[in-house]
């Protein structure tokens, strides 16, 4: 069952409703790791000091804001923690906008509310009402460490809280070459708007998300495991260097899972386990060995 990103409250007014915040996506994206195709072991990606060429530790790496090409200003931890809002774990809705005056650049990523604990009543009442509306509520909401612009937005039995951009990061189209002017200007005929409209009625359906699948991830996951199946798998070393920390930037993908699966139709994932069951005694048995040889050591000193 999934957990909730944080459990707080929906606010407007003197209302406040319990809810738990839950993500609203899948992903589905399939990942790589990249390896040196001469020996298929694994890159290890560098954090290299320009002025030193030395290889920098992470403890040693601090966050900067470069104001001015090759000048810096650096931001300490404390100083995100004091820019951080207040108002965690809440949607303060702010006001109530018609939901049609949101144009669809705005909508960012969506997540579902769901009632806290005898909180169904405020829920149901606020859902009802703003189908009836029309309107969809507009606040901020912080998720981990960022504040965000959202909406609140009836779906069916749910309330959607719906991540929006910021006016600032939308492009305006006026920035870019665009076809000015309406259809006379371009000479376009009635016929040719008729035949157009023909088409686009004969084209048109119930919009149907479900009907919409990713063909190229599903005949990408069918080479990997054509490719698994048929024992085309290189085995490359990874050492404890080469692992990144969980906030590291990378682009490295995961098959895991999915080798894992192939590999167990195939018995190769019994075959693992009895291999390192059987290397374990005899590791722990050298240890103590080695152990009981420094102790004699001592005593015959």
């Amino acid at each position: 069952m999934a957990r909730p990103i944080w459990t707080g409250t929906l606010s407007f007014g003197l209302l406040n409703i319990p809810v738990k915040l839950m993500t609203g996506e899948r992903r589905v994206d399939l990942h790589f790791r990249m390896l040196d195709s001469r020996n298929k072991s694994p890159i290890r990606y560098e954090r290299i000091n320009e002025e030193t060429g030395e290889e920098v530790p992470w403890k040693e790496i601090v966050k900067a804001f470069e104001y001015d090409k090759g000048s810096y200003v650096v931001i300490e931890e404390a100083d995100i923690a004091a820019a951080s809002p207040d108002h965690k774990e809440t949607v303060d809705i702010d006001t109530f906008v018609d939901a049609a005056s949101i144009g669809a650049e705005f909508y960012e990523k969506p997540y579902v509310l769901e009632p806290g604990k005898k909180a169904e009543k405020g829920y149901v009442l606020l859902r009802e009402v703003l189908k009836r509306s029309g309107k969809v509520g507009i606040g901020r909401v912080v998720i981990r460490t960022r504040e965000y612009l959202a909406a609140v937005a009836p779906q069916g039995d749910a309330l959607l809280l719906l991540i929006l951009r910021y006016a600032q990061e939308i492009i305006d189209p006026a920035d870019y070459k665009l076809p000015e002017g309406g259809l006379a200007k371009w000479k376009i005929s009635p016929r040719e708007i008729d035949m157009a409209e023909q088409l686009i009625d004969s084209m048109s359906g119930q919009w149907k998300p479900e009907s919409y699948k990713d063909d190229f991830r599903a005949r990408l996951h069918k080479v990997i495991e054509q490719r698994v199946k048929s024992k085309k798998v290189v085995h490359g070393k990874q050492t404890e260097e080469s692992k990144l920390p969980e906030n590291a930037a990378t682009n490295v993908i995961d098959f895991a899972e999915l080798l894992k699966r192939s590999l167990a139709k195939k018995g190769g994932q019994a075959a693992a386990v009895k291999k390192t069951t059987r290397k374990a005694p005899a590791k722990a048995a050298k240890k103590t060995a080695k152990k009981a040889a420094k102790k004699r050591a001592r005593k015959s000193a």
